[in-house]
This record gives structure tokens, C-alpha cells and sequence, in this order.
């Protein structure tokens, strides 16, 4: 049965904050409620935020403390687990938020069961993605914690219809809010990216442009000319950009930096969400966008047609389990394993050539690993592939290709 507010007098409760409106309504209410009530929040990289710090002081007029837990390293690491499987979701989505989720709900979910945390509470709305990616892991991680979904609850939905009334109520207690203008679209983001939504852009007549990019420009704003970068894969992780190694962390954020100044990583999509609607989202992922291309070149050298047909079918199978709040079912694990077979040989150094939002193939060095030989591929005399030896296969490909035809099955009108 769901919780309520009325439920929560004397429950000790960890609520997952971002410090805006929704998050001090809720945690006022709550305490108004009779909850013993601790805030958490994660520090995921988010690019809108200069110090991860400031949510804890935007929380501070609530009465509450707010625990920040650093998941930047975690988060770098489910990253490049997910470049590494190149696993997008509907129209190219590298599941910034996605991947976000998973990493925050573990990592909240672990600290707060260390604080005798009983109920968990986050302010997902009932519409969307979130609600269920919050509670899947909270599941997963303390199946003996509850979860209480403020925007489930009735009572308080009647209570808080809209951003007025969440100020007027936050200023009854001294908090001084505002429900400020109307806005063009709502953002959720970390370090793998920023995800665009909801308000204006709910409507498929409006163009995706309307967004202002956060990571970077357009493409139409990026500079007029090519820019080179090269980056060092091994066993299908980046370890270097332009020669200088750094920690994964460090290394997508240079991405991000190098990728946004280039207008790459703007995608688009109508997707299919888990509750079955579909939602209307553009998204900025520079660094992921920027690195999954480039491993794409390299996986395009060392994988045979099989291989690459099993590979692409773990990349759509993981994207999906990543956007469902699955990333740590058994299955997911599976195919990240099986994706690890496959990038074992994905080592080389590829430079890319970046314009307006494209990344070129530029060139592909120290790839011990490839297939490609350019004796075998060349148009050419070499000494390679005896074109004579060609004969035979064509002939035993002309048995099929005539069964086909005595049978009727193919028709040429």
C-alpha cells in the first residue's frame, strides 16, 4: 500500500534533494509532518553547479541537514562502461540520466542505510522515468527501506498544485521563494550530459533549438573550422586526449570541454518511456558523444561481421536496461561482460577531426588488433587476396542464387 504523508509522524526519513522548490516544500512538509528527516544529495559532476556545497546551504532554511555523497568517480566509471558498449537509447541518447540514477540511488541508498535510514523519498513526478529507476534500486539495494513518492500522493498533490502555492507555504515558515516565470523546458544533468524536457517542449512544433546549451554551442555557433583530437583507447577506455592520460573522471570532462566547443553531442528524441508513453526530450552528451565515435572507428577495425552483429545487439539490449533502471540485473551485468570480450581488443589511437557537431575519421594508429590489411582490400595488384580465388566462392554462391530462382521465390517483376 503507498505511504502517505500522514505516515510519516515519527519515521526517520532520507530525503534525495537538489535544493530548488520541490525539494524544500517537501522536506518543510515533512518535517511539519512529524518526520525525523535527513537530506542527501550526490555530487554527479552537474555542470550547472559551481559548488556542490550550495545545496546544502539552499537546504539549510529548512531546518535540515544535507548529507553530499561524491559519486563523481563512480559515475565516470558507468560512463565509460556505457561508451564502451556504445549503449544509446530512442534517437541516439547516451542515457546521461539514466546512468545518473543508478549511480545516485546506489550510493544514496548505501549512506543512508548507514544512518538507520527507514523510508526513502524523492520528489520523481508519476508521469515519468524516475519514480521507477528510484525505487527499482532502492529495491534492489535496502528491499527492507520503504519509498514514499510525495507527487503520488493526493493529499498532497491538493495540497500543492502548483509553484505558488509551494512558495506561499515555504513563506508561512519564513522562506523567502519564488515560483518564478514560466519556463521554456526543464533540465536534469551531470557530467555525462544534460537531458531537455517537458513545458515547451512538449509540443512537436516547437523546434529543438530552443534550447540553450549548457556543455556547449550548436552546431551552427561552433567555430568554421576543423579541429583534431586524439585519443588512446585500451580495451575499449579511453586513457588519453591528445596524449596527456588522465583519470576517467578527468578525461570525460575534457571531453565534454573539447566536444561542446564543437557543437557535438546534440541529439533529439520522441522516446518510449518505461511507462509506456512517449516523451519528447534533446539532450547535450559532448564528452560521451565524442568518445563513443571515436571507439566506434576503432571497433570497426578489429570486429568481424558476427561480431559486430552480436555487439550491436548487446549495445541496444544494455541501452535499454540502463534507461529501464536495470543497470545492475543480472542480465545487464551479462552483457557488459560479454561487451568486455570485445573491447579487449579495441586498443589503438584514433584521431578524429571535430566540425559543426560531426566527428570525422581522421586516422587509426596501433590497432594490433585489426582485420583490416590493405594488401587483402586494395583494387590494386598486391599480395594480397588472389582476385582468380574469387572465382570459386561466386560460383558456390550461384548454386543458392538459382535454387532461388528455379523455385519461384525470386522474381525479377
Amino acid at each position: 500500500m503507498a505511504l502517505t504523508v500522514n505516515d510519516m509522524k515519527g519515521r526517520k526519513i532520507g530525503i534525495c534533494v537538489s535544493g530548488g522548490l520541490d525539494s524544500k516544500t517537501i522536506s518543510m512538509r515533512l518535517r511539519e509532518a512529524g518526520a525525523d528527516v535527513l537530506c542527501f544529495t550526490a555530487d554527479l559532476g552537474q555542470p550547472d553547479e559551481k559548488d556542490i556545497r550550495d545545496v546544502a546551504a539552499k537546504m539549510a532554511p529548512c531546518g535540515v541537514e544535507t548529507v553530499i555523497v561524491d559519486v563523481r568517480d563512480d559515475m565516470a566509471e558507468a560512463c565509460f562502461k556505457t561508451i564502451q558498449a556504445e549503449a544509446v537509447y530512442d534517437g541516439g541518447y547516451w542515457n546521461s540520466t539514466g546512468i545518473g540514477r543508478a549511480v545516485t540511488v546506489r550510493s544514496l541508498v548505501l549512506a543512508m542505510k548507514e544512518r538507520g535510514i527507514q523510508t526513502l523519498v524523492h520528489g520523481a513526478t508519476g508521469r515519468g522515468n524516475d519514480q521507477m529507476r528510484f525505487e527499482r534500486y532502492t529495491n534492489q539495494f535496502a528491499p527492507e527501506m520503504t519509498v514514499y513518492a510525495p507527487w503520488r500522493d493526493a493529499a498532497l498533490l491538493a495540497e500543492f498544485p502548483g509553484r505558488t502555492q509551494m512558495c506561499e507555504y515555504l513563506a508561512k515558515h519564513g522562506i523567502v521563494a519564488f515560483p518564478g516565470g514560466k519556463k521554456r523546458y526543464s533540465t536534469d544533468c551531470n557530467v555525462a550530459g544534460l537531458s531537455h524536457e517537458a513545458e515547451d517542449l512538449e509540443s512537436i512544433e516547437t523546434p529543438m533549438t530552443i534550447v540553450e546549451p549548457t556543455m556547449g554551442v550548436w552546431p551552427m555557433q561552433a567555430p568554421d573550422k576543423l579541429e583534431n583530437v586524439t585519443i588512446r583507447f585500451r580495451n575499449g577506455r579511453a586513457v588519453s586526449i591528445n596524449g596527456k592520460e588522465m583519470k576517467p573522471f578527468d578525461l570525460l570532462v575534457e571531453a565534454n570541454r573539447i566536444g561542446g566547443r564543437n557543437g557535438v553531442g546534440m541529439s533529439h528524441a520522441l522516446e518510449n518511456r518505461i511507462i509506456g508513453t512517449k516523451s519528447r526530450g534533446v539532450y547535450e552528451a559532448p564528452g560521451m558523444e565524442l568518445l563513443g565515435r571515436a571507439l566506434r572507428f576503432v571497433y570497426q577495425a578489429v570486429l568481424d561481421k558476427r561480431a559486430e552483429t552480436m555487439f550491436e545487439s548487446l549495445s541496444r539490449f544494455i541501452g535499454v536496461q540502463i534507461y529501464d533502471g536495470r543497470y545492475y540485473d543480472l542480465a545487464t551485468q551479462a552483457a557488459f561482460a560479454a561487451v568486455d570480450t570485445f573491447a579487449a581488443h579495441a586498443n589503438g589511437e584514433i584521431t578524429v577531426s571535430l566540425y559543426k557537431g560531426s566527428v570525422l575519421f581522421h586516422s587509426l594508429r596501433d590497432v594490433k588488433s585489426s582485420i583490416y590489411f590493405e594488401e587483402d582490400a586494395s583494387m590494386e595488384a598486391s599480395a594480397g587476396l588472389n582476385p582468380v580465388s574469387s572465382q570459386g566462392f561466386a560460383e558456390i554462391q550461384s548454386v543458392e542464387a538459382r535454387s532461388m530462382a528455379k523455385a519461384g521465390q525470386v522474381r525479377a517483376y
